[in-house]
């Protein structure tokens, strides 16, 4: 064999071992052929893979020769090697803390690769895209990069790319607080990280899914995969992976109250991190240094370490929300009220500004979770020093942010600005009292307002009342009648959540619920009350759900007049075996355009009924529109629920209505109705609250939307759709019309009374 292809040969191996994590190894392989290539595309090749096995094991020096190398027989040479040495040297930067200038270096990467056809530099340039943006805290920019870079190397077979842009994905939605969606890809981009053998890679995943367990208090399963994660950076001698484990394994211990190891993996990670002289990653275990300190009531020691992760160049901006955080309760722990609040405040406009720089309303829907504990903090210290309206204007500040704002409500702000509230003006103008509700870890609180005052209690954590929620749920749904069991959950529930209220609520009083946490998932109406004997909620009270009081308000202050016409869509031909044909839908629409003169509704029914007509139908000149299908929530993506219809095409999906682009068509209905099942959707984001095809018509412009919470009966559905069109024609107002129709098959003494078939629907109001 000739030397050319022997050193083909060895530099392939090379190549593979770096991509594995096996740096020591590469180098090895490089340095045992006797005679090195000292020109040409094979020296360019070889100087490549020492400049980037150099810099995974942190010897910079030596990488940066490598790569000045490579340059130099680059200038004199027109070569294909010379093509990946830009990315090279972003990664050079990258390792600097360089940011700005490797991104710039891999956008020029990736011209090149486009201009030469070459997909899999392109790919590679992409996910290097990702990398940048992601430590710029550019999260949805992040994501954006890293699926491009799959989509290529799926369609391409580059399968180490392709798990590794898995992976970023997985990281940029935990960064933007999905963490189910980002649990999901963590987990698959791990399996495929082993199945390749691509051991680097392997430890990162496990290290990022760890970090998901640990903010959901699974400390266990936390702690096993930082230890699975340094073992295996152990065994590769990675450097930079064990800092990282270091750094893992010094949080959890801090958080579960082994100080002393916390102390010794703080210690060693930053220990090293100074030797390499990495700032980003000495912050980390200064941060954690601080908080053992905090815990060991050294305030002085906690107080320097916050101060220094706060105001370091370095640190990343979730860490410096998280230093800011841990600073305010430093001070609240040491009774400087003051300084506490301030301290709160500036976390949160450090969060803000972070959530002001994203482009995607996708993005921004879960991203306040990564507050949510700042926010508890915040408002559990304003309310033990009796600031009640201060921190009702905290918890208000949270609420429907992203609707709002979609809707011209509200301005995206780059600070954290509560504006004062009249919370009772706002009640007077709805015209009844509101419940607003705030779910802490440790202490949960309701705010009753009337037109006359408000007032506060105290109730159990959330973990206690998400519980009792779930198994309410759970028997709503079951076979028997609650109300008949005298369900305890039912009546606790009632206690908990609605009791405390009781004296300021009258017989047949309008009650708007502004809910939080898993309260997004209850309907109110189906509590039951034992006095003065059991019966549900729903009898006494008329109930709309709100998402925040700025949207309550604006709901309540508009006058509204327009002609009274339906928009009518239903009855689909079945688009597949997935999706029956509803055997109701045509009596349910029956049923509904009765209530209308014809000249006054537009009908889509069967193979009309099609996604794109909805689109083309001019819905902003509706004040009814009605939708009798199959309905579809995404968990994972809620914009990606949609509402079944007949197929538009022959492409597979084109029966689907999507949430997403039902928001892209503004409406002015005065109430919009998804007789499908799950219309509300099946997931609920921090502030937020529920998203899926309900928020959409929310979101588009409807005053009201009803949504389906479960599953919906094809039996009793239209007997109930048909006597809220009756209600509303008598000149009822949406919540009562609802209400009216729920209590009709409630009192008709048959199967139909069960909360089964008449509380999935809940009316949602909007701007």
């Amino acid at each position: 064999m000739s030397r050319e292809w022997a050193w083909r040969f060895t530099i392939l191996k090379a190549n593979a071992l770096h991509a594995e994590g096996r740096d020591d190894e590469a180098l090895r392989v490089l340095a045992s052929e006797q005679y090195q290539p000292s020109s040409g595309e094979l020296a360019i090749r070889k100087l490549r893979v020492e400049s980037a096995a150099n810099g995974s094991l942190g010897k910079p020096r030596e990488a940066e020769l490598a790569l000045n190398e490579a340059e130099r027989l680059c200038a004199a040479l027109d070569s294909p090697a010379c093509a990946d040495l830009i990315s090279v040297r972003g990664h050079m930067e990258m390792r600097r803390a360089r940011y700005t200038s490797a991104h710039t270096l891999f956008e020029q990467s990736l011209a090149s690769a486009r201009a030469a056809h070459d997909q899999f530099l392109e790919a590679d340039s992409l996910l290097n895209l990702s990398w940048s943006a992601d430590e710029q805290a550019r999260f949805d920019e992040a994501l954006d990069w890293a699926n491009a870079a799959r989509s290529i190397s799926v369609a391409q077979g580059y399968g180490d790319i392709a798990q590794a842009a898995l992976g970023n994905m997985g990281w940029a939605y935990f960064k933007l607080g999905d963490h189910e969606k980002a649990e999901v890809m963590f987990l698959e981009a791990e399996q495929q990280a082993e199945k390749l053998g691509d051991s680097t890679d392997q430890v990162r995943w496990l290290l990022d899914v760890g970090y998901i367990y640990l903010d959901t208090r699974d400390f266990v399963a936390a702690e096993r995969s930082y230890r699975q994660s340094l073992d295996l950076a152990e065994k590769l001698k990675s450097r930079e992976d064990i800092i990282n484990a270091l750094q893992a394994l010094a949080f959890i211990s801090e958080q579960t109250g082994k100080l002393e190891e916390a102390r010794r993996y703080a210690d060693e990670g930053l220990s090293k991190a100074r030797e390499d002289r990495n700032g980003r990653d000495e912050v980390y275990p200064r941060l954690v240094q601080g908080q053992v300190a905090a815990q060991e009531h050294d305030p002085a020691a906690a107080e320097s370490a916050f101060r220094e992760v706060a105001q370091s160049k370095d640190s990343p901006v979730f860490l410096k929300w998280e230093a800011e955080r841990s600073l305010a309760r430093l001070y609240e722990d040491e009774n400087h009220a003051d300084l506490a609040d301030r301290g709160y405040q500036t976390a949160l406009s450090t969060f803000e500004t972070a959530r002001s720089e994203l482009q995607h309303e996708d993005s921004r829907l879960p991203f306040l979770t990564n507050a949510s504990r700042i926010y508890d903090d915040y408002i559990h210290f304003l309310v033990s020093r009796g600031k009640t309206n201060e921190a009702l204007q905290v918890a208000e500040y949270s609420r429907g942010r992203t609707l709002a704002e979609g809707l011209g409500v509200l301005r995206k702000g780059t600070s954290f600005k509560p504006y004062p509230l009249d919370a009772e003006q706002i009640a007077r103008r709805a015209g009844g009292t509101i419940l607003f509700y705030w779910l802490g870890e440790k202490q949960s609180y309701l705010w009753t307002i009337t037109p006359q005052k408000t007032t506060l209690a105290a109730l159990p954590p959330a973990s206690e009342i998400d519980a009792a929620v779930q198994r309410f749920r759970k028997a709503l749904i079951g076979p028997q009648d609650v109300l008949e069991t005298s369900n305890d959950d039912g009546t606790g529930l009632y206690r908990t959540l609605v009791a405390p209220a009781k004296g300021l609520l009258a017989k047949n009083a309008k009650v708007f619920i502004i809910p939080d946490g898993s309260l997004n998932s209850l309907n109110f109406e189906t509590l039951l009350v034992s006095d003065p004997k059991p019966h549900y909620w729903i009898e006494d009270v008329t109930i709309a759900n709100a998402s925040s009081l700025r949207l309550l308000s604006a709901s309540h202050t508009a006058t509204r007049k327009y002609a009274s016409n339906l928009l009518l869509f239903g009855d689909a031909v079945a688009p597949n075996k997935d999706y029956p044909e509803l055997s109701k839908a045509a009596v349910e629409m029956e049923s509904i355009q009765k209530h209308f003169p014809a000249a006054q509704q537009k009908v889509f029914n069967r193979s009309q009924a099609t996604p794109p007509a909805y689109l083309a139908s001019q819905p902003e000149r509706f004040s009814y529109i009605h939708f009798v299908a199959h309905g579809t929530a995404s968990r994972l993506s809620p914009l990606d629920s949609a509402i079944v219809l007949s197929k538009a095409t022959a492409e597979e999906d084109s029966f689907k209505l999507y949430a997403r682009d039902i928001i892209h068509h503004p409406l002015r209905a005065e109430l919009v109705t998804i007789s499908t099942c799950y219309g509300a959707g099946s997931r609920a984001y921090s502030g937020e609250g529920m998203v899926g095809l309900s928020w959409a018509f929310l979101r588009a412009g409807a005053h009201n939307v009803v949504g389906a919470l479960w599953e919906v009966s094809d039996a009793s559905t239209a007997q109930l759709m048909d006597q809220l069109y009756s209600e509303l024609k008598k000149g009822k107002s949406p919540d009562a019309a609802l209400r009216a129709a729920k209590l009709s098959l409630l009192m008709s003494g048959g199967a139909f009374r069960r909360p089964f078939y008449w509380a999935p629907f809940q009316l949602f109001t909007g701007s």
